[in-house]
């Protein structure tokens, strides 16, 4: 007998524990989204009213030709005003990120056990991940995504860990991405005085896979930049760590592959000396990482209240 997703219980049991995800329930005809998935009035978007962002994708094969401080202003100025911007001429093959999301729907298709094999606190690894939601058991409306997690140490523990049906693709786009978010990093932190070879930049690159809504339309084969916590720290606030959304559909399901670049769990992380001298104060306090993932999913979303963890009393 199908479970009753009227039941929040019953709708926990299946999604959560059990491993089904979202993509198990819309197997079984689900014909309107459960109660537990209606956000708040508040939270949700109004499209209506959202602004439209008229801004175009950077260009980052200009980057380093006669064009490369006004592509860096480019840059800096997206990610000390909104957070997000979209580049074209990456670096990274359009028919790689098109055999991307052919094996990252493969892999949601695939039977519940395949999945739950790595759902929390019964994976075998810690570097892989699978699971619904954030944190479904603390969150007042639950997300409606599935995800899978998976860190990256090096190539042969990938191989050995990652799941073998995403596995090398995954791979591929990673190794694929880094020159350009070396890139992106060179110019945003060179903004204030670090050099390309400063060791700030590789400690960067440590890998794993509102009051008004701004709508960024997707433009094809680009790649959305998103600045984080850590950048926005780092930068001493200079840079926005924006509260994002993605939107689907009822009519076609939607799939989201980001890499996210961090340092090492023990990397501590404060603002910038010389950005802290020149504002007179450090607008958040020295952290390690691993303290700060920690208390971050530990917690439901709610907007960038993580960000408070590292907030002195002067932000």
């Amino acid at each position: 007998m199908d479970p009753s997703f009227d039941d929040s219980s019953s709708l926990y049991n299946f999604v959560v524990r059990d491993g089904n995800g979202v993509k198990g329930m819309v197997d079984l005809s689900l014909s309107k989204v459960p109660e537990a998935y209606m956000q708040p009035t508040k939270e949700r978007i109004d499209k209506v009213k959202a602004r439209k962002h008229e801004q175009p994708p950077i260009d980052l094969s200009r980057l380093g030709g006669p064009d490369h401080d006004q592509v860096a202003e480019e840059i800096v100025r997206a990610a000390e005003t909104l957070g997000f911007f979209q580049v074209v001429n990456h670096g990274v093959p359009v028919d790689l990120l098109e055999s991307l999301k052919d094996t990252a729907h493969n892999f949601f298709s695939l039977p519940t056990e395949k999945k739950a094999v790595y759902r929390r606190g019964a994976s075998p690894t810690p570097l892989v991940k699978y699971g619904t939601s954030f944190v479904p058991e603390k969150e007042r409306a639950l997300e409606w995504k599935d995800y899978i997690n998976m860190q990256y140490t090096n190539d042969a523990e990938a191989f050995q860990h990652w799941p073998v049906e995403i596995r090398n693709v995954a791979l591929e786009f990673l190794n694929a991405s880094i020159g350009m978010v070396r890139k992106l990093l060179e110019v945003l932190l060179g903004k204030f005085g670090v050099k390309p070879e400063d060791p700030k930049i590789d400690a960067f690159i440590g890998k794993k896979m509102r009051e008004e809504w701004i709508e960024i339309s997707p433009t094809p084969n680009a790649l959305v930049v998103n600045v984080r916590d850590m950048l926005q720290i780092l930068s001493n606030g200079r840079y926005k760590s924006a509260e994002h959304r993605a939107r689907t559909t009822s009519t076609k399901s939607r799939v989201s592959i980001p890499i996210f670049t961090i340092p090492k769990p023990t990397e501590k992380i404060a603002p910038l000396p010389q950005l802290a001298e020149k504002d007179g104060i450090a607008h958040y306090r020295e952290i390690v990482l691993a303290d700060y993932m920690n208390n971050f999913f530990g917690n439901a979303h709610d907007g960038k209240k993580t960000l408070d963890f590292a907030k002195t009393n002067s932000a």
